[in-house]
């Protein structure tokens, strides 16, 4: 099976203007759908269908690209198939597919409609997509009366992605994930087992090494100081993106040395702060998790993403 049947070959030149003639009729618009959609898609189009006894429907999608989920480029396929059987299921090819992705407000992109045509189908699910640009004249024609280019009254974008906030909180060392550092084996080796982490935390090392910054100062002190920080910056109402300098100032009133410094303006720093991910290893700090965890500390300051309700 082909898609506008012996007019379009599985392969060879996209069909043109003369395809596009012999498809061409007078039809009327009987869907108009502003928020159609595929179960099992994050997506929605608006649809709009124009049919006639006896001739091939036509399916004209419209989307703001960006904006809707899955986009009708890359769910072409879904998109048609479901179209196809939904509405038209007797048909033993697929409506002819128009589309048109519209540019986000503000873009200087200018939106196009496009025909696509499909190769072949495995049952309502059509196969093989080519891309064609058409114009607004041809598409005039095709369905022989004017097309809607707008996304329709009944658009209801998607609700906004809440923004989370930024949240410092302690934390017990012993629960961080297992960190997979790159470093030399006497100075970093490999993750830290979970036997050892809970050796160093009956045995607490306080050594300080010069085989790399991680090791080059008291990671008890500095966190003694952070959960000290934390307290007080809670007790003043200090927002996470001012916890780096509320901490210098912290450090400074407290005679911090300047590794101390740096390490505790690290934990603060939205930008690198030790955050865990959901899945037990780190989207930032898992170096430094292995120097605490290798010097037995035993709670320490993360940094959180908080989705309000």
């Amino acid at each position: 099976m082909t898609d506008d049947l012996s007019a379009v070959p599985v392969s060879g030149p996209h069909p043109g203007s003369d395809e596009l003639g012999e498809l061409a009729s007078s039809r009327q618009r009987t869907v108009d759908d502003h928020m159609f959609t595929v179960p099992g898609l994050p997506g929605t189009c608006r649809l709009q269908l124009f049919t006639a006894d006896g001739c091939r429907p036509v399916a004209v999608a419209t989307q703001i690209a960006g904006d809707e989920g899955l986009g009708l480029t890359n769910g072409v396929e879904q998109f048609a198939g479901a179209v196809w059987e939904r509405h038209c299921p007797d048909q033993k090819v697929p409506p002819v597919w128009v589309q048109r992705q519209l540019a986000p407000e503000g873009s200087p992109r200018e939106a196009r409609f496009q025909r696509v045509a499909f190769a072949g189908a495995d049952g309502y699910r059509p196969t093989g997509p080519r891309w064609r640009g058409i114009t607004d004249e041809q598409l005039r024609v095709l369905v022989g009366g004017e097309v809607d280019p707008g996304r329709g009254v009944g658009y209801v974008p998607r609700p906004a992605v809440p923004e989370p906030r930024l949240v410092f909180r302690e934390f017990a060392v012993v629960r961080l994930g297992r960190p997979h550092p790159f470093r030399e084996r006497g100075c970093m080796p490999k993750g830290v087992p979970w036997w050892r982490r809970w050796l160093r935390q009956a045995l607490p090392r306080r050594d300080v090494r010069s085989c790399c910054w991680y090791h080059g100062g008291d990671w008890h002190a500095v966190n003694a100081l952070a959960l000290e920080v934390l307290r007080r910056a809670r007790a003043q109402g200090v927002v996470a993106d001012d916890m780096e300098d509320f901490a210098a100032a912290q450090a400074a009133e407290a005679g911090a040395s300047m590794w101390q410094t740096e390490a505790l303006s690290t934990l603060f720093d939205p930008t690198v702060a030790i955050q865990p991910d959901s899945e037990g290893g780190y989207i930032n700090g898992q170096h430094r998790a292995q120097a605490m965890l290798e010097a037995g500390v035993r709670r320490t300051v993360v940094l959180e993403h908080v989705y309000d309700a």
